[in-house]
C-alpha cells in the first residue's frame, strides 16, 4: 500500500509546526505516521454490526462507576512574579507572544 503522507507533505507539515528535526527523525517519524494510518484503513475494513455503538468497547463506564464531574474552582497563583520572571518578554504583568507569520497555502 502507497505511502499516504508523502515526504513532501511531511516536510511541509514539519515546516508549519516549525519543528527541527534530523533526516533519521524525520525518516522514523513519517514512517509511523503511515504506519498508524495503515492500521486504521485495516481496522475500518472490519465489518461491525450496526447495533454496536461507536464507543462500546469492554470496560462498563456509566454514571455509577465513574467518578463525578468537580466544580471548577478559580485558585490563584501565590507566586505570579516568579511566573513572569521566566517570561522573555512582558508588559504590564502580560506575556508577550510574538506574532505567528501567516500566508496562503496552495
Amino acid at each position: 500500500m502507497p505511502d499516504k503522507i508523502t515526504k513532501e507533505v511531511f516536510d511541509h507539515l514539519v515546516d508549519l509546526a516549525a519543528m527541527e528535526l534530523t533526516e533519521e527523525e524525520s525518516e522514523y517519524l513519517l514512517a509511523q505516521l503511515n504506519n498508524q494510518l495503515s492500521s486504521i484503513e485495516e481496522l475500518s475494513q472490519i465489518d461491525v454490526d450496526d447495533s454496536v455503538q461507536a464507543a462500546a468497547h469492554g470496560v462498563p463506564f456509566s454514571r455509577e462507576l465513574s467518578a463525578g464531574v468537580r466544580k471548577d474552582e478559580i485558585k490563584k497563583f501565590p507566586f505570579p512574579d516568579d511566573i513572569l520572571k521566566g517570561a522573555p518578554q512582558t508588559e504590564e504583568r502580560y506575556f508577550i507572544v510574538p506574532g505567528i507569520k501567516h500566508e496562503d497555502l496552495d
